[in-house]
């Protein structure tokens, strides 16, 4: 198993560098990013597609400066694609053949249903939908999945992209005109209607943070950040005619002013045609799914059912509790479920949120004991991003914060109140993520103890005399829930 594998993304506007590093046969993380903004495609889409000598010389450097940087890393493995630019360019082999005698790294050009077939692969195993289509909106070309049960089912690859509609239209910003030439290029699409639209790459993550600004979004991330498409599609359409000093102001970067209306007006276009009424932010997209399909390549591309990589990858970073204990403190908390579901109206979902809260409950240890919850906290909102909403990223933080505390804080729950469920439920959720760590709080491996619910009143037998005496007088402080503790030898 290569510890480190370097992905090199060659597109039109943009060539990165991704370092990943594999904690377990499935667990995974990024160590590195570089981003070289060389636009390879500059000057060429006006020029039939030939690649002008100034673009590759950038490029070129570039990739030398990549090339020290795996070195570094130790990678054992390097994957390098080029889209749009480089599959258009009629004199793309001689840029390929010198970057390969030059600087070993093979390049290989993959055609634009390759390239929307490794989004799709990304979005499909670390974005929570059950059914949607991605758009990846490039500097020469877009490409779309369709993907439903974790499965890319079709791909699409149009001559749409933010560099060469700039090129064709930009000199006038001749918005009428680029429209009817997206609309035509859209046609070629089959007829497809659907609600969910996942966008790909850095315009659409530009808008997503634009917006999320916005609004004052509690959570710094923007995978899995969500909008009512319809409510902000007057917003994105003013966005086309303000003024560069106008963008700045709202948040948008210095080096994206140039082809952020176009990538902008693509969007629109694309999201009137599919009656798309959600987007979905991703944080991910070729670059991952390259490297997805690399380690997955005899699993039918797609992670074992109820498999989280951010999960595992969390934990093989910070799991300081054995298996063992971990298992038990899960069972703890899906039994203490089980038993209270009825009494606070919990759903399946809340089941799957009190198992992540059990697993990842001490994790904040080894950054620093004393601030275990609250590191906890902050690792889960900041790292723990793949397969979870934020609503359910930020639920399953909040437990881990409170679960050694005996209630949540009514300011906390204020201020991130437009995210959680109703403090009723949260504080139940919290009841049980309290109780099952008190009840393994001394890390046995054995569960010395039982429960029964009886007249609203959950009655716990413990067998074990040392651990009761350590738990005598906790229970008592559960606003929610009435507990009667005993010893039974």
């Amino acid at each position: 198993m290569a510890k480190h594998t370097a992905i090199i993304d060659f597109g039109s506007n943009s060539v990165r560098l991704v370092i990943f590093e594999r904690t377990s046969r499935f667990g995974f993380k990024i160590v590195h990013e570089s981003k070289s903004r060389v636009r390879i495609g500059e000057g060429a889409y006006a020029k039939g597609g030939v690649l002008q000598e100034e673009p590759m010389k950038r490029a070129l450097l570039a990739l030398s400066s990549f090339k020290k940087i795996i070195s570094g890393f130790k990678a054992r493995k390097t994957l390098a694609i080029a889209t749009s630019a480089m599959r258009d360019a009629p004199n793309r082999s001689i840029f390929i053949s010198k970057v390969s005698k030059e600087l070993g790294i093979q390049i290989k050009v993959i055609d634009g249903k390759k390239e929307a077939f490794l989004g799709g692969v990304a979005t499909a195993n670390l974005l929570k939908f059950d059914k949607g289509i991605t758009i990846d909106i490039g500097g020469g070309s877009t490409e779309f999945a369709q993907i439903e049960n974790r499965r890319v089912l079709e791909t699409y690859s149009l001559n749409l992209g933010t560099v060469r509609l700039k090129e064709l239209f930009g000199e006038k910003r001749d918005f009428e005109s680029a429209k009817i030439y997206i609309r035509a290029e859209l046609q070629k699409l089959p007829t497809i209607s659907e609600k969910n639209l996942i966008g790909i790459g850095g315009t659409l993550r530009a808008l997503a943070k634009v917006i999320s600004s916005k609004i004052e979004y509690p959570i710094p991330r923007i995978h899995n950040f969500e909008f009512d498409f319809k409510r902000y599609k007057q917003f994105i359409n003013s966005i086309l005619y303000l003024e560069n000093r106008e963008l700045l102001k709202l948040g948008f970067k210095k080096e994206r002013l140039d082809v952020i209306r176009w990538g902008l007006l693509i969007l629109l276009e694309t999201a009137k045609k599919l009656e798309a009424e959600k987007f979905i932010t991703s944080g991910v997209g070729i670059r991952e799914g390259l490297f997805l399909t690399d380690i997955l390549r005899n699993q039918r591309n797609r992670f074992p059912d109820n498999f989280n990589p951010s999960l595992r990858n969390i934990l093989d970073e910070f799991q300081l509790i054995s298996e063992q204990v971990s298992k038990n403190r899960f069972k703890t908390s899906i039994e203490l479920f089980e038993i209270l579901k009825d009494r606070f109206k919990l759903s399946e979902k809340d089941k799957t949120i009190l198992g992540y809260a059990s697993k990842l409950s001490e994790i904040g240890i080894k950054v620093d004991f004393y601030g275990n919850s609250k590191n906890g906290f902050h690792l889960i909102l900041n790292s723990f991003i793949y397969n979870l909403t934020h609503k359910e990223s930020l639920l399953v933080a909040t437990l881990v914060r409170y679960g050694i505390k005996e209630k949540i804080s009514q300011k906390f729950f204020e201020e991130y109140k437009s995210l959680l469920p109703e403090f009723a439920t949260l504080s139940s959720l919290h009841a049980i993520t309290y109780i099952s760590q008190l009840l393994t709080k001394d890390y046995s491996n054995s569960r010395e103890f039982s429960f029964k619910l009886k007249n609203e009143r959950l009655l716990i037998t413990i067998f074990n005399e040392p651990l009761y005496y350590m738990l005598e007088e906790k229970f008592g402080k559960l606003e929610i829930l009435d507990v009667e503790l005993k010893f039974q030898l």
